[in-house]
């Protein structure tokens, strides 16, 4: 007999520990069992598929990040990952800027991901659209694994991991992998090498924890499809990647601790201090014309970017009989070293492309943030919680320009903000509990995004403006008494003002522009059901509505001096689709053993502002298995079939793309197998 479920605990959010069902807000969680049957545990779009509201998908092209938005914020990003925070074990994964990534995201040693939605991610500062935080598991006892994984389309990967408690006060765990593939789709080949080391101290009151990792992360970048291309074949590359051998080599380091210490007498009950210090270096190869390269103002077709970063977040909790109450401040900086080159050599006649030319741009950017927060959770009686909270702070961007043969571009920019946020939550019975809140966001424009302009002359792009947001909830969460179902409904209106758009993207740069005010809202539904001993099943559903309340005008095409395409009013906003759907049908017999069935859907995304086009929706099947033996360490096998039907589809685009390459096809029938065993 299966044990009855238990009640996640979430962090993220709350001031302390709190069962997800007693959070005022919308919050999904994804296990560590979860992360393992999505597939290779490489990419977040594999598991995080089962939580409403949150987009992630997989550009099949390991040179650009995923495609993630939360209730439609983010989805303008056409790389890297906007309008959210990432966190890994309290480490922001998300630069002061509000540019963010996950490539170093150790999903095989992760207890678990939260995921946040709605009003309350505004208590995590600049571009908090959403939260995703993930959470290492804690080391319990000595256990060494190696595994090997292999699937269609040269894909490959080793991994080894070891942990132990080293005495009464230490305990470690380390993890290394090794993943290939050569991709589905010509010059389409990655690789990724990731280490992680989690080193832990506990003595009486105090604990320490230090993380450590590594990433070095070549890719070669087949680009996107137009429409034509994409209807001829799917599975192509537009000619452009291997004429300029389109790639991107990433690395980085990172280094953070955290300390806390618990307190058991008076209110205070726990400080925290929480540092760290990274480095991230970008090379990247693109496919700019020479031609386009000739204005005076343009950066070049490579990047060179050598980014360093570091920061801190202390804090403190009281606890009184009623009242749990959290206060902290925090500091975050980046420096990039940016340079651009291009991406040529030789005269008309005899050129060499997809090589690195003369320098084009230098130039360092500074971006820091410096915030002060707070939040009271307070008990009104047996039934009603109210929950308050404010962020307040500072963004101040800067670029010092080292490239004078065009003047000098040295501009600034510094933006404030207040993000207050309030909850109540009713607890009508002990199975059901009902809770609205509401808050305000704020999101600034990225380094990127302020460093081009449309007319396609250099220098800041002094008149963009942060985006600001208020937002409404309500919610419903039911639990069945004996813990084998359990429902959390959703709805929300998100109005904002000042919205970050996309201009003009061609020529390999982008320049982005306020467009006046969105309209963001929806319902969210999440279902899981253990509805025999050995059966299991979830759900997630999620309506979106986002479009555009005011009209304006948008580029044709880069220089730019006056747009003069019309973007009407009730237009989708680029990269948002208006349904999306997941389901899966489990079996299982014993821990550790599952058969299962899984369907993802989705509506008709919009690739431009302008609404020209969509990529059409779709319906995928997947079948997975995975089967221990003996112990809960014992050998384990698993294996996925992805896209049974071997069906066409979309499975990203890159918004706004300005020569109408938008679609990035998703991935045809793969297989993925992997064997795992403990050492």
């Amino acid at each position: 007999m299966s044990a009855t479920p238990l009640e996640p605990i979430v962090v993220t959010g709350s001031v302390t520990e709190l069962r997800m069902f007693d959070a005022p807000y919308a919050i999904g969680v994804v296990d560590r069992d979860a992360l393992r049957a999505g597939g290779l545990q490489v990419n977040l779009s594999e598991a995080l598929g089962a939580v409403p509201g949150l987009s992630v998908l997989n550009r099949s092209n390991y040179a650009q990040d995923l495609q993630m938005s939360s209730r439609g914020y983010g989805a303008r990003a056409g790389f890297g990952v906007r309008g959210l925070r990432l966190y890994t074990d309290g480490i922001p994964a998300t630069m002061p800027d509000g540019s963010g990534q996950v490539t170093h995201f150790d999903l095989a040693g992760a207890q678990r991901i939260e995921v946040l939605r709605g009003p309350f991610s505004a208590l995590y500062g600049n571009s908090s659209g959403g939260v995703i935080a993930l959470v290492s598991a804690p080391v319990t006892e000595r256990h060494a694994r190696i595994g090997v994984d292999v699937g269609s389309h040269g894909t490959r990967q080793v991994r080894g991991s070891y942990e132990a408690p080293l005495n009464e006060h230490w305990d470690v765990r380390a993890g290394v992998s090794a993943f290939e593939t050569d991709g589905f789709r010509p010059h389409g080949s990655a690789q990724r090498l990731l280490g992680n080391v989690r080193l832990g101290w506990r003595d009486g009151a105090d604990s320490v924890v230090i993380h450590a990792h590594a990433l070095h992360q070549p890719a070669d970048d087949p680009l996107g499809l137009s429409r034509e291309q994409y209807d001829a074949d799917p599975l192509q590359t537009t000619s452009q990647a291997s004429e300029f051998d389109t790639r991107k080599t990433a690395s980085q380091q990172q280094l953070g601790a955290q300390w806390k210490r618990r307190h058991d007498r008076g209110a205070l009950s726990e400080t925290a201090l929480t540092g760290y210090i990274g480095r991230r270096d970008v090379k990247q190869w693109l496919a700019v014309p020479p031609g386009a390269q000739a204005n005076p103002g343009h950066g070049g077709g490579v990047i060179d970017l050598e980014r360093g970063y570091h920061g801190a977040d202390a804090r403190a909790v009281w606890q009184w009989r009623r009242v749990r109450w959290v206060a902290g401040a925090a500091y975050e900086r980046q420096q990039d070293r940016r340079r651009g080159y291009e991406n040529f050599r030789g005269p008309e006649t005899d050129r060499d492309l997809g090589v690195t030319g003369d320098l084009r741009r230098n130039e360092v950017n500074f971006a820091d943030t410096t915030d002060a927060y707070t939040q009271a959770e307070i008990e009104l009686g047996e039934r009603l919680v109210a929950t308050f909270g404010v962020r307040s702070g500072r963004v101040r961007l800067r670029s010092r320009d080292r490239y004078l043969d065009n003047g000098d571009d040295s501009d600034s920019a510094a933006f404030r903000y207040t993000n207050p946020v309030a909850g109540l939550l009713w607890r009508a019975t002990p199975q059901l509990n009902l809770y609205a809140s509401a808050g305000r966001g704020f999101e600034s424009p990225t380094l990127n995004e302020l460093a081009y302009r449309a007319d396609g002359s250099s220098g800041f792009n002094g008149g963009l403006q942060p985006q600001r947001s208020r937002q409404l909830e309500l919610g419903a969460k039911w639990r069945a008494p004996d813990g084998r179902a359990a429902v959390d409904l959703a709805v929300f209106r998100a109005e904002t003002r000042d919205e970050l758009a996309v201009r003009s993207n061609a020529g390999g740069r982008a320049s982005f522009a306020n467009v006046g005010r969105t309209v963001r809202q929806g319902a969210e539904l999440g279902l899981q059901w253990q509805w025999q001993r050995t059966w299991h099943t979830r759900v997630a559903m999620t309506w979106l509505d986002a479009t555009y309340r005011d009209g304006f005008l948008a580029c044709a095409g880069t220089p730019c001096n006056e747009p003069s395409v019309p973007v009407e009013a009730g237009n989708r906003i680029a990269g948002t689709t208006p349904r999306s759907a997941f389901a899966d049908l489990a079996w299982r017999p014993a821990q550790g053993r599952e058969l299962a069935v899984e369907w993802r859907a989705q509506a008709g995304t919009a690739v431009n502002d302008v609404n020209s086009d969509f990529a059409g929706g779709y319906g995928l099947l997947a079948l997975r298995g995975r089967w221990r033996f003996g112990h809960e360490n014992g050998p384990e096998l698993f294996a996925r079939i992805d896209n049974l039907f071997d069906r066409r589809y979309v499975g990203s685009v890159i918004v706004n793309e300005g020569n109408g390459r938008y679609f990035e096809p998703g991935a045809p029938r793969t297989w993925t197998f992997g064997l795992s065993w403990p050492l």
